[in-house]
């Protein structure tokens, strides 16, 4: 029976997925049929009908299908939170695949021919015959300066066919004398530019081993040596030297030793070259042969074969073609010279063959050459990479006459690579054709030496014969070209490695993606998110990692050239480019880019979804696009879909929802931090677009949409005056209530930038400057304006169960805290002087309220105008609202955004505390808070800390920062909710002032922290002093800023010193409250003024980016007055002069939503590949899932028969386990005790495999606990007596390495009554529809939806007693509650919220203490109350009981139902008069007969005060969802599991 786990229970196959990339874990979204609105992705997202989609499911039928299963806080955004994802260890940077500024660019060339034509050098011997060809001319059939001309020219030509906008000088047969003349004419001609010296000496002798080359005497009598440092000193720096002679090594060799002596000296004296000349060593060379090599002399090859390789390609590929194979037809070299076609017509046999050659050339180089020096040689400059694309054909060929040509930077071999066979079979298919074609064209007049000649002898006529034959050939000739299938096969192969395994990840090694890591990364910590291993199950240290791409990418980048193949081509590049983003990095380092941008100016409506879809994926891998897409116009093409209504066939293309999507997102990073940007957009009516498409269906559009308009108006006034014309910030605000998390971040992060946080990616511009001038609106309507939008959205979403939107809600007020602090010290000071009487009572106060009087009076400033007065008084309850919020949100469950939310009030209470306030006779601020535990909060701080660490069960080591710890000032300490925040905040605001900003947020230290999994420590003592720290979330970005920073130097006098806390008693100042109150409020309208006076000024001067307003200065966060507000603001109250400038806050959202087009959308993920780990482990989780579910149900109809008496173990827990929860398919229980600790057991091998704390305050227990996600994993569901909910996840360390994580945390309940003794928090969780109850000391039921995170309504329960257990019915919409006095309810979620009761029994006299449905029977339920009476109910019948059993005469403790089977079990209570033993039973719901007993015994009575106030329970008692199983906890720490003995186990 109990063999149906297996040893390797887990959390989730999501778990295993630790590592992941920003998307992973447990948690990226498992797709479904039916789409979830909130989650990241609604499905497989990708061309949207511009592919096959089967394309990646490959062809794997046979393996077992996994059933979809939707696991809930499982999305991308609830393991990263809105958090960038940060890169794995190991990761590499990429290398720039833009060229530096200074990058070469040739602009001038000198051609050096040595020839002394009839005369031969004295050290070379030629052969008879031998090779005499010079530039295809045979220099002996005509006069030798005639030949010399000749070859001059033909050489100038066949450069200008590389790139004819150089300058090429040939200098034939040079003195030294005029040599070194052309060379400095160059260098000055030149100036920066790269200058190309080509030498060719094949008539003077061979250059020295020493580094000289021979040129003439003016009489050519002599041969004249010339040191190569002195070439070097005429042609100075960048330089590309051709060395076209016998011995060229000694060239190239010397040249570099002389070029690193050369640097070396300037580096010693001169410090370096001037700017823009880079050092000698960086020139590039290339040399024919090594320096003991002669070139080769064979008759049927030219002279200067060396150059003819490098500047006619083709010509020398055909004849060498020619003579290693044999052709049918005897097909000779004059027939390959009337080849038809031009070079340059990609449609003729010689332009195909030439476009072949370029494309195989560029993808021997990019797949053998280092990354860098491919995109410094093959991408820089159009003259060097034909040449370096034509030395692969030079070295080909050159070796197999023994030459081995060389070149600085030195290159690996490439004469052997694969390719060349396709070159080959690519010449063979065009040559065997060639007498076809032959036998059909015009006869040629003249007979070409080459290829190259004819094409200008072509040109030169203006009748180019190529397309007029093939013209002929396709209307009237009998023969028609068939052209190459080389391109069409190559992008078969590239398809096929798509397709067929090439898109998945795999392990490091010889097929993985090549990279190279700099040392200092090797040392990194472990991440728990990997780049490429999204999804990967943790297999030790590996992680995945992308195979090694294709080779066919560079032929992709040529085929993008062609009409036929383009779409293809395309496609095939989207589905590359969506693998990631090192799969763009390539693209771009093969330089995809220009090409891309062209294609924008195409008007192809077919190319438009692809061509959308792929500039998504540049613009989120480099976002530095935004500058080339303004230059080019290429946004109007995204604009234009976006927009829509310009093109009546923009309906065509299917999906358009997404690709508007992506048009936006394009859009947006046109717009973000980029003043033309957002103009241009302006222009374009992306602006009113977006505004449109926040109405549309889809949830992707509608955030991108928003995130649009927040890039588009980010510090731009003018469009800023626009949308409030519009309306946009209500349309925003409306957005709030949307399904979609990310939708309604979006809006918060829109709504933000319009009050002046900054979009900007640079994590140091802050922003600031609220929504601008304004300049239309007045003044008043201005304020009142960014009050409301902050006051709407505050309200909307604070109690968003989002941590994420929540985050965002903070960034958004932090920018009305700073624009409006005034208010806001007048808030807190309002709020501190309340919160003092509270605690204090009215016996303390002679007067009236403080507080009271003061608004009073400031409020009879206004004098009898109704109206402006209701209006202040609105105005200043706004305030105090968003205040309230803010102090809820600095205790918030999710460490984020507590962190966050305190980062803002501290600054608000620094402020409150260098404010005028602080100089009132009658203020209380210089007293330390009263708490109804503590007189002096200051005073039990120390020993505090002191306890808390003592008791750790290990030392803790030696703090670095003085005795006071956050622990108590800044996480949820207090024990009566809100009120006690402020006493957090101001104690540690007065603090601060002393500590001069040397806190920061809590270390490991400080109190209690949730123990790590690995470590073998002693177990804790349960009560400890302060509160614990509960496990982080996985990316956990937020840092506490102090608002004091330690000043470097001495302050201004006017900053009052506050060294200790002595000086918290200044003299008091002869002024009211009313006075300080106004005075604040006033320089708060002066800052308003200033901001409409300064941007009226800057208008005309183009839009100030978050620039420092008032005239320059930075915006005065420092202080609460304008520069120029003195005269206007009464008794010169300005204060805050030493408060650092720390809001607004910074948002990393839209960062966080760029990471979507980064991750692959076409294919499907790791964990639904076929055959992947993940994918096995899914499959082997659900088939083991349903033999469990086979095994259970043949034991449930057995179990009620036998008896349920077979101990299956005892575990022990420090305290009383409270709560209970097995999980349904592993050996897995979880057990919460009385006050915060939640440990995880393996049941069978009673082995604790994980403990943590969940944060709750001292005095509070977790009352509710549920395992969710069972199928696919688990997450651990809490509920607090607090009113939080939280979720863990990785609680399997035989899954996850990693410590516990926090998946969410919001808070269940907000109105909490405080009982005497009450239920808590009680929660029901159904899977099936993704639907949380929150329920308890409550008079509110409230129903929250997992797919939206929001709440859908609250159910009035009717009652004024606890909840104090819930359960749904799993097939339709109603639930039961029962309660304390004995009620138990019948809701239907379908009807009003005030009228959701359908039927009330009230047959118990006494507090429920569960109700359960009964496992078999439909409307059938029981329940069981604490005078130990268990109750069967039938819906359908009357008010009675149909069956009653009574339990227990001294009471009922714990009650709950098998869900698989008819059994019931009861703990009874313990009592101050019988103590000494505990009982549970179990019972059948069928034959009423007792099926086993338990009996406890304990040694040690109960507190007659219970440990908890919650929950009447000194037990607990769990039935397992599946197996005959149930668990037993009680008082005295122990667990026992029981079994029943059923004959197939026994």
């Amino acid at each position: 029976m109990y063999g149906n786990h297996h040893a390797e229970g887990s959390n989730g196959w999501t778990s295993r997925r630790q590592r992941s990339s920003d998307d992973s874990d447990t948690e990226r979204d498992h797709r479904s049929s039916r789409s979830d609105q909130s989650s990241s992705r609604t499905g497989q997202r990708g061309l949207n009908g511009t592919s096959d989609p089967d394309f990646r499911h490959g062809s794997v039928t046979d393996l077992p299908e996994a059933t979809p299963i939707h696991p809930y806080w499982s999305a991308k955004r609830h393991l990263t939170c809105g958090n960038t994802t940060p890169p794995a260890p190991g990761t590499p940077q990429m290398i720039p695949w833009r060229q530096a500024p200074g990058k070469i660019k040739t602009a001038h060339a000198a051609l050096v021919l040595c020839l002394n034509i009839d005369v031969d050098p004295p050290d070379i011997i030629k052969t008879n015959p031998c090779a005499v060809l010079e530039a295809w001319v045979d220099p002996h059939t005509m006069p030798s300066h005639k030949a010399l001309e000749v070859i001059g020219q033909n050489l100038q030509h066949q450069f200008e066919g590389l790139n004819p906008k150089i300058s090429y000088k040939p200098i034939l047969d040079p003195s030294k004398d005029d040599l070194k003349r052309f060379c400095m004419t160059l260098r000055k001609s030149a100036m920066e530019d790269a200058v190309l010296f080509h030498y060719n000496g094949h008539g003077v002798p061979k250059p020295t081993p020493s580094g000289e080359l021979w040129c003439f005497n003016r009489n050519y009598t002599q041969y004249i040596p010339i040191a190569l440092q002195e070439i070097q000193s005429w042609l100075r720096s960048p330089c590309i030297f051709i060395w076209d002679c016998s011995a060229a090594g000694n060239l190239l060799t010397n040249f570099v030793k002389f070029a690193e002596l050369r640097d070396g000296e300037a580096k010693l004296h001169g410090g370096g070259y001037p700017e823009g000349m880079p050092p000698f060593s960086e020139c590039i060379q290339l040399a024919a042969c090594a320096s003991d090599e002669q070139l080769p002399s064979c008759p049927e090859l030219p002279a200067d074969l060396f150059t003819s390789c490098l500047t006619s390609p083709i010509d020398i590929a055909l004849r060498y073609f020619l003579l290693t194979n044999q052709l049918p037809n005897d097909i000779s070299t004059d027939q390959v010279m009337q080849l038809p076609g031009d070079l340059k017509d990609r449609r003729t046999p010689l332009g195909e063959l030439n476009w072949i050659f370029t494309a195989i050339t560029d993808t021997i180089a990019w797949t053998t050459f280092p990354r860098e020096v491919f995109t410094r040689l093959y991408r820089s400059d159009l003259l060097i990479a034909s040449l370096f694309r034509n030395f692969l054909l030079a070295e080909r060929i050159m070796k197999n006459y023994h030459c081995t040509p060389h070149t600085h930077p030195a290159l690996p071999p490439t004469n052997t690579h694969p390719l060349w066979a396709s070159w080959d079979l690519a010449v063979d298919a065009c040559l065997r054709q060639l007498p076809d074609l032959l036998k059909h064209a015009e006869p040629s007049v003249a007979k070409d030496v080459s290829l190259g000649a004819r094409n200008r002898r072509q040109a030169a006529r203006n009748d180019s014969v190529a397309p007029s034959s093939s013209a002929n050939a396709a209307g009237e000739k009998p023969y028609t070209y068939i052209p190459s299938r080389f391109f069409t096969d190559q992008l078969t192969a590239f398809e096929v490695w798509i397709s067929r395994g090439g898109s998945a990840l795999t392990k490091p090694g010889p097929l993985s993606l090549p990279v190279q890591i700099p040392p200092e990364q090797l040392l990194d910590g472990p991440s728990s998110v990997a780049p490429h291993s999204s999804d990967a199950l943790e297999q030790g240290d590996q992680h995945l990692v992308p195979r090694k791409p294709p080779d066919q990418l560079p032929i992709v980048l040529q085929v993008l050239l062609s009409q036929p193949h383009r779409l293809r081509a395309l496609i095939l590049l989207s589905q590359f480019v969506d693998l990631g983003p090192w799969a763009v990095h390539l693209a771009l380092t093969i330089g995809i880019f220009p090409y891309i941008a062209r294609l924008l100016q195409a008007a192809g409506q077919d190319l438009k979804p692809v061509l959308i879809f792929i500039w998504a994926r540049i613009s989120a891998v480099d976002p530095s696009c935004q500058v080339d897409l303004y230059n080019n116009q290429g946004y109007k093409y995204f604009a234009s879909a976006l927009v829509g209504h310009d093109d009546p066939r923009q309906g065509a293309f299917p999906n358009g929802a997404e690709h508007k999507a992506m048009c936006a997102f394009i859009l947006s990073t046109i717009a973000r931090d980029y003043a033309n940007g957002q103009n241009a957009c302006w222009r374009e009516r992306v602006f009113d677009a977006c505004f449109t498409h926040l109405d549309e269906g889809d949830f992707l559009l509608r955030q991108w949409s928003a995130l649009c308009i927040a890039q588009i108006w980010d510090g731009n006034d003018e469009i800023k005056e626009y949308a409030v014309e519009e309306g946009f910030q209500d349309k925003l605000i409306a957005l709030l209530s949307d399904d979609s998390p990310e939708v309604r971040a979006a809006a918060l992060y829109a709504l933000s930038t319009f009050l002046g946080a900054s979009g900007s990616s640079d994590l140091t511009k802050l922003g600031g400057g609220g929504s601008g001038t304004m300049s239309q609106l007045e003044e008043r309507i201005h304020f009142r304006m960014e009050v409301a939008v902050v006051t709407g959205a505050a309200l909307a979403i604070k109690e968003d169960a989002s941590p994420m939107v929540r985050k965002e809600l903070l960034v958004l007020i932090s920018c009305l805290v700073k624009e409006w602090r005034g208010y806001f010290i007048v808030c807190a000071w309002l709020y501190w002087e309340e919160n003092r009487r509270y605690k204090q009572g009215d016996t303390h106060l002679d007067d009236d309220n403080i507080a009271d009087v003061a608004v009073a009076e400031w409020l009879d400033i206004f004098g009898d105008e109704e109206d402006y007065r209701a209006e202040n008084r609105v105005l200043l309850s706004s305030f105090f609202t968003i205040f309230s919020i803010l102090l809820e949100l600095s205790v918030d469950p999710y460490q984020e955004v507590a962190t966050n939310a305190q980062t803002i009030v501290d600054y608000i209470m620094a402020l409150l505390l260098e404010s005028p306030f602080m100089r009132l006779d009658s203020t209380t601020l210089d007293r330390p808070p009263v708490s109804a535990s503590e007189t002096n909060g200051a005073g039990l701080r120390l020993p505090t800390s002191q306890s808390a660490q003592s008791q750790s069960g290990h030392p803790s080591a030696p703090s670095p920062r003085p005795p006071l710890t956050r622990s108590e000032t800044m996480t949820s300490t207090m024990s009566t909710g809100i009120s006690n925040t402020l006493r957090r905040t101001s104690s540690f605001a007065n603090a601060l002032k002393n500590l001069a900003g040397n806190i920061a947020f809590p270390s490991i230290e400080d109190g209690r922290s949730s123990p790590k999994p690995q470590l073998n420590v002693q177990e804790r003592t349960e009560i400890v002093q302060g509160v614990s720290r509960p496990p982080s979330p996985n990316l956990n970005f937020a840092q506490y800023t102090s608002p004091y920073s330690r000043p470097e130097t001495p302050v201004d006098g006017s900053l009052r010193p506050s060294s200790s806390p002595g000086d918290l008693h200044p003299p008091a100042m002869d002024f009211s409250p009313s006075d300080v109150m106004e005075a604040l409020m006033a320089e708060d309208m002066e800052r308003l003024k200033a901001r409409r006076r300064v941007g009226s000024h800057s208008r005309g001067h183009g839009h100030s980016h978050h620039h420092n307003e008032y005239g320059g200065a930075a915006s005065p966060a420092g202080s609460t007055f304008s520069m120029d507000s003195s005269s206007s603001v009464i008794l010169g109250l300005g204060t805050g002069v030493g408060i650092r400038d720390v809001l607004p806050l910074k948002s990393r959202f839209y960062d966080w939503c760029c990471e979507y087009f980064k991750e692959p959308q076409m294919r499907q993920p790791e964990v639904d590949e076929p055959g992947s780990v993940q994918y096995n482990y899914q499959v082997w989780r659900q088939q083991r899932n349903e033999r469990v579910v086979e095994d259970t149900e043949k034991q449930s109809r057995e179990a009620p028969r036998f008896k349920w008496e077979k101990p299956v173990n005892t575990i022990s827990i420090n305290g009383l386990p409270l709560s209970l929860a097995f999980h349904a398919y592993d050996p897995h229980l979880v057990i919460a005790n009385e006050s915060d600790m939640i440990t995880v057991w393996d049941w069978i091998k009673r082995k604790r495999l994980n403990r943590f704390f969940n944060g709750n305050p001292r005095g509070t227990s977790i009352t509710s606990l549920h395992l969710i996600n069972q199928d696919v994993g688990g997450i651990i569901l809490t509920g607090a007596a607090d009113g939080m909910i939280r979720l863990y996840r990785n609680y399997d360390p035989s899954l996850c390495n990693g410590p516990v994580q926090m998946v969410s945390a919001f808070r269940g309940l907000n109105e909490v009554l405080q009982v005497k003794r009450g239920s808590g928090i009680i929660t029901d969780w159904k899977q099936s529809g993704g639907t949380l109850l929150v329920g308890g000391d409550s008079r509110i039921i409230r129903v929250w939806d997992a797919h939206t995170e929001s709440q859908v309504m609250d159910l009035d329960t009717n009652a004024e007693s606890p909840i104090t257990a819930l359960v749904s019915d799993n097939g339709s919409s109603t639930f039961l509650a029962s309660f304390a006095d004995g009620a138990v309810k019948i809701f239907d979620r379908r009807l009003e919220e005030d009228d959701a009761v359908v039927r009330s029994y009230h047959q118990h006299t006494s507090w429920v203490q569960n109700v359960k449905w009964h496992p078999m029977q439909a409307g059938q339920f029981l329940s069981g109350s604490l005078d130990g009476e268990v109750k069967l109910w039938d819906i359908r019948g009357g008010d009675a009981p149909m069956q009653t059993w009574e339990m227990f005469r001294n009471g009922l403790s714990s009650f709950d139902v098998h869900e698989q089977t008819e059994v019931f079990a009861a703990t009874s209570s313990l009592t101050v008069s019988n103590w000494r033993s505990q009982r549970s039973e179990v019972r059948s719901l069928a034959s009423r007969r007792e099926l086993g007993s338990l009996t406890a015994t304990l040694s040690i009575p109960p507190p007659r005060e219970s440990m908890t106030p919650f929950m009447s329970k000194t037990s607990s008692l769990a039935f397992h969802p599946r197996e005959m199983v149930y668990g037993v906890g009680f008082w005295d720490g122990t667990v026992r599991i029981m079994g029943c003995k059923l004959p197939s186990v026994s």
